[in-house]
């Protein structure tokens, strides 16, 4: 099969880039022609792509656009454009040049299959340009956090997606939040969840796991608790160990609020590394050295970091949001994850501030009892990449011919 893998942003830098990344891996690997239509930006290579992928790039910061590639997120690890921000001209401008691009993929790859990311105005698009293949898209959760957010082509996009021939969930509670959003037939929606890469995220035992170690992967941004994170961690501890260290992997967001966790870690009485954003490699010893993973997050849609932390032998620590521990527990029951109560939300992933002192208090409790569990020998492989995309697949064989569009 010929599949054409389509978003909006870069094939990387965020979970839904890695996401992707994967699953074009697992296409190529298991005997499948695969390209990818993706935004870039100056100097962009998609170096996490597989090379064997054809790729049609979409350039931002270019005379057709000339703006930062629009980013799911409102704070993205690169320089982005906020969707809510595009005026006219931007809008028309977005939307001509990913249809002239999907023109051309369709056109030169004769794709048997189009697969988008994100339930949003690229997927609209390709609902909107493509006839006689079947257009399928996955929720990645900040698509339905945009359309709550705000308005722009609200309207369109939701008669597109309803238009889709599948829409794929990663967990159930998210099916659910997208038929409340968009209105999709729930025998149209798919649960297909994810996966992680076994052959680079597994266990090393001639790496020393470091006792009392810390490890975030993510965006250094507010709403991934990581503010809260470094404050929990100073706090002190009645029962259990207190952290020797954490270490904070990602990119930056805003520039306000990673000064501000600068600052943070600055008078923090645990040692904080801010340490940028790895390479796989890097992120495996950083996963493999560390005793213990926290993902203190107000808003996921499925985490593929707690996975890949979890083969590689951490304990892990990670907010119990909607949807994300009822699919981990069906899918890796046992698995050695302390859940922390969500704070209450002003909006979908805005936390109520006076709910943030016991949210971190909870939060350097959870921290201190997963530190002083004894190391963890569990081994996810009931997760692959391999049965994601032959759930998708399998949804794909079912479509009825001849209905496409």
């Amino acid at each position: 099969m010929r599949i054409l893998n389509i978003s909006a942003q870069k094939p990387d830098s965020t979970g839904s880039g890695t996401y992707l990344a994967a699953l074009v891996r697992e296409q190529i690997e298991t005997g499948h022609r695969a390209a990818v239509l993706c935004g870039a930006a100056p100097g962009d290579t998609q170096g996490e792509l597989d090379r064997r992928a054809a790729v049609f790039a979409v350039p931002f910061e270019s005379p057709e656009l000339p703006f930062p590639i629009c980013g799911m997120s409102d704070v993205m690890p690169y320089p982005s454009t906020r969707y809510r921000d595009l005026t006219p001209s931007m809008l028309k401008a977005f939307e001509r040049a990913f249809a002239a691009a999907i023109d051309r993929a369709v056109t030169e790859f004769r794709p048997d299959l189009v697969l988008c990311h994100h339930l949003y105005l690229v997927t609209a698009l390709a609902r909107e340009c493509v006839r006689g293949v079947p257009v399928v898209a996955v929720c990645h959760s900040t698509d339905l956090r945009q359309l709550r957010s705000h308005t722009l082509e609200r309207d369109r996009i939701v008669s597109a997606v309803r238009r889709l021939d599948a829409v794929f969930a990663l967990h159930a509670e998210q099916a659910e939040q997208i038929d409340l959003v968009c209105g999709v037939d729930a025998d149209r929606i798919h649960v297909i969840g994810t996966g992680y890469d076994h052959r680079v995220f597994c266990r090393d035992a001639s790496v020393a796991r470091q006792p009392g170690s810390l490890v975030y992967v993510g965006k250094i941004c507010f709403k991934k608790g990581v503010e809260s994170l470094v404050r929990a961690v100073s706090l002190p501890i009645d029962d259990g160990v207190r952290p020797s260290g954490l270490v904070l992997v990602g990119g930056r967001g805003d520039d306000a609020e990673y000064a501000r966790i600068e600052r943070l870690t600055a008078v923090s009485d645990v040692p904080v590394t801010l340490a940028g954003r790895l390479d796989s490699d890097g992120l495996v010893r950083a996963y493999r050295s560390s005793d213990v993973f926290v993902l203190p997050s107000f808003y996921e849609g499925l985490p593929l970091v707690t996975i890949e932390a979890l083969a590689c032998g951490c304990k892990v620590v990670a907010t119990d949001l909607p949807g994300v521990r009822p699919w981990m527990e069906a899918m890796l029951p046992g698995a050695p994850v302390t859940w922390v109560a969500s704070p209450r939300m002003t909006d979908v992933d805005t936390p109520v501030a006076a709910d943030l002192p016991l949210f971190e208090r909870a939060l350097a409790d959870a921290i201190a009892q997963a530190l002083a569990a004894p190391l963890s020998t569990f081994e996810p492989s009931a997760v692959s990449w391999e049965a994601c995309l032959a759930r998708i697949l399998k949804v794909v064989d079912l479509l009825e011919g001849g209905s496409y569009g």
